[in-house]
C-alpha cells in the first residue's frame, strides 16, 4: 500500500454533512417511504425480486420505471441496472465490438475503466476536458483505420474535480465526425435540466449514444439506468453480463425510486436552487476568505481544495472532522500524487452558517 494511503471504514454520525453525495436531501426524506408505499401496492411481491430480469425478476415496477425514465429523460428507452457501476461495466463490456476504438477522458470513473478493459475494443484515453487532443488522437487512429466504430467516454459532472466538459463542443465534434458519443451523468441526474440531467439542460438528447443516469446520489435511492435507442436497450439486454447474470432489485427498491423521481418532479425545484444557492454562497465565501486559489473551478456541488501530499491532507481533514464536519481527503493513487485534495460535497439542507464556519476552520489549519 502507498504511504499514508491505507484506507479504514468510518462511521461519521452526528457530523455535518459535506462529504455524501444526498445533494438534494432525499436519503434522509421522509416522504419518500410514503411515495414508495403507493407503488408497492401494485406488486404482491413485497421482499426480493426472485431473480434476474431475465428470469422472474422483472416485476410490473421496472416497467412503470422506465416507461417513466424515457419520458422524464426524453429518452427514446431506459434500461435499469442494479448500480451506476454494472451500468458501465455493462454497457463497456458489450457495446464496443472488437476494431471499434474507444477514446475516454483520463479522469472517467473506474466503472468506465473496468468495463472497457472487459472488453474487446481499441482503447486510449485523452487529455482531461480537451476537444483538441481527442480531435489529434481520433485523426491518427483513422489514418491507420477509417473503418472503426469510434466512442467517446466522458462525465457530464467529474466526480474528483467537480468540473464539466464542454459538452455541446464535444456533441458537435462527435456529430460532425461520426463518433459515438456516452456521457455518464452520476453527478448530474436530477440537478440540472430541471430535475433531469446536463444532456437535456443543453438539449443535446439527439445528439449522445447513450446516458448512464444513477440513483444514489442526487435521488438518494440506489440503482442505474442507461437510456439510448430501443435498439440499444434491446441490444443490451441480451448482450450486457452485468444485467443478465445477477439477481435483480427487489421491489421495495424500485418502488423508492419511483417515489423519488415523482417527489423529484412534484418538489424538486426548490431543493435544486437551495443547491444552487449554496453552491453560490461557497465560492463567495472562498474568495473573501482568500483561499479560492487553491481550489479546483467548478459550478457543481462538488468542491475541490488541492492540498498535496497524504501525509498533509489527511491531518487537515481528521481536524475538521473533530471540530464537526465531515469532509474527506481523496488520496493517491485514487488522484494523482501531488492532487491529492479535500473535497467538500454541498447539499441542499447545508446552511451557509456551516458553509462559513468550515471554510474558515480549513483556512487556518491551511495557512
Amino acid at each position: 500500500m502507498a504511504k499514508d494511503a491505507m484506507r479504514n471504514l468510518l462511521s461519521v454520525d452526528g457530523l455535518v454533512d459535506f462529504s455524501s453525495n444526498d445533494y438534494l436531501g432525499f436519503a434522509r426524506n421522509e416522504n419518500l417511504s410514503k411515495q414508495a408505499s403507493i407503488f408497492l401496492e401494485k406488486d404482491s411481491q413485497k421482499n426480493g425480486a426472485t431473480g434476474s430480469r431475465l428470469l422472474t425478476g422483472n416485476h410490473d415496477l421496472y416497467v412503470e420505471l422506465e416507461d417513466f425514465l424515457t419520458m422524464h429523460h426524453k429518452s427514446e428507452s431506459a434500461l435499469v441496472f442494479n448500480s451506476g457501476y454494472d451500468a458501465n461495466v455493462g454497457f463497456f463490456s458489450s457495446v464496443p465490438q472488437r476494431g471499434d476504438i474507444i477514446f475516454y477522458d483520463e479522469l472517467v470513473h473506474a466503472s468506465i475503466r473496468d468495463g472497457i478493459q472487459m472488453g474487446h475494443a481499441k482503447n486510449y484515453k485523452f487529455e482531461h476536458n480537451s476537444i483538441d487532443d481527442l480531435r489529434r488522437h481520433i485523426e491518427r487512429s483513422r489514418n491507420r483505420d477509417g473503418k472503426s466504430e469510434i466512442y467517446i467516454a466522458t462525465e457530464s459532472v467529474f466526480s474528483m474535480d467537480g468540473d464539466s466538459p464542454d459538452l455541446v463542443g464535444l456533441a458537435n465534434f462527435c456529430t460532425e465526425n461520426g463518433c459515438h458519443l456516452i456521457v455518464d451523468e452520476a453527478h448530474a441526474t436530477g440537478i440540472f435540466g430541471e430535475g433531469r440531467d446536463l444532456t437535456c439542460q443543453l438539449g443535446l438528447e439527439k445528439q449522445v449514444f447513450a446516458r448512464i443516469i444513477t440513483f444514489g446520489k442526487a435521488l438518494g435511492c440506489h440503482g442505474a439506468a442507461i437510456l439510448g435507442s430501443d435498439t440499444l436497450k434491446s441490444y443490451l439486454v441480451n448482450f450486457a453480463r452485468s444485467l443478465i447474470y445477477t439477481t435483480a432489485l427487489p421491489p421495495h427498491s424500485v418502488a423508492i425510486l419511483l417515489g423519488s423521481y415523482h417527489y423529484l418532479r412534484d418538489f424538486g425545484e426548490e431543493q435544486c436552487k437551495l443547491l444552487q444557492q449554496h453552491i453560490n454562497y461557497f465560492k463567495i465565501k472562498l474568495e473573501q476568505l482568500g483561499i479560492a486559489d487553491i481550489f479546483i473551478e467548478s459550478n457543481s456541488a462538488i468542491q475541490c481544495a488541492i492540498i498535496p501530499g497524504n501525509a498533509t491532507v489527511k491531518p487537515i481533514a481528521s481536524k475538521l472532522q473533530q471540530e464537526g464536519f465531515d469532509v474527506r481527503p481523496i488520496l493517491s493513487p485514487t488522484v494523482k500524487e501531488g492532487e491529492e485534495r479535500l473535497r467538500f460535497c454541498l447539499h441542499a439542507f447545508n446552511t451557509t452558517k456551516e458553509i462559513s464556519q468550515v471554510l474558515k476552520l480549513l483556512k487556518s489549519e491551511f495557512k
